[in-house]
């Protein structure tokens, strides 16, 4: 399941953009790869991020995971009800599950994600 209309990075978020915003959340496959997730940990609204940089962590019942912003710019909004169910981002990912949004700072926001497609052979390969 790679949805068409988003955007992908090597380390498994995705990125919807709307306008001057970016949608990030991670993939299916990486939360089936991290298994039940029952705590989340990420930036307050305001704080400047960096693309490529950490911003956070998932914790699993496997393991603990960072979590990497594909964006530059201005986190808007977090998705503080994940703090009381953030086994949402196992069942929805691509809707409810959905991590931060940012507005961004760069002209291109694309430049450097990749198509579904490439996706798709990423984890696939």
């Amino acid at each position: 399941m790679i949805p068409e209309d988003l955007f992908y990075s090597e380390e498994h978020e995705w990125v919807r953009v709307e306008g001057d915003v970016a949608i990030i959340g991670i993939t299916d496959f990486a939360q089936d790869q991290l298994g039940d997730i029952v705590y989340v940990d990420l930036p307050a609204e305001g704080d400047s991020v960096e693309s490529g940089t950490v911003v956070g962590e998932l914790e699993s019942t496997k393991s603990v995971s960072d979590v990497f912003t594909p964006v530059s710019g201005e986190v808007i909004a977090r998705n503080d009800s994940l703090e009381a169910t953030p086994e949402v981002i196992n069942s929805d990912p691509y809707g409810e599950g959905w991590l931060l949004k940012v507005r961004t700072t760069e002209e291109d926001v694309t430049s450097g994600l990749l198509t579904a497609e490439a996706y798709s052979a990423l984890v696939s390969g």
